[in-house]
């Protein structure tokens, strides 16, 4: 998959997960009520990004990234320092 961007400085451009629409008991959540997702697939990362690498899963403070749109796409870029872990 080829991404159209491509990250400057110590930054990572990833894609959020989907949101949980059913919880484990099975009941619906109505769009709105939803919790927004802080985990993300890695797409592309700065060259000077040491701790984490594409295809990674990751866990980013909720309101530190910058929210781009790129054609049918939607993608975040996240700074290194506000990725909290990643996700096995």
């Amino acid at each position: 998959m080829s991404v159209p961007i491509q990250p400057m400085a110590d930054y990572i451009v990833a894609q959020a997960e989907e949101a949980a629409s059913k919880t484990a008991s099975g009941l619906y959540i109505p769009g709105g009520a939803q919790e927004k997702p802080t985990v993300a697939k890695v797409v592309a990362v700065a060259a000077s990004v040491k701790s984490v690498k594409v295809g990674d899963r990751i866990i980013y403070k909720s309101y530190s990234q910058t929210e781009v749109k790129v054609g049918a796409e939607n993608y975040l870029l996240v700074k290194e320092e506000d990725v909290l872990a990643t996700v096995k």
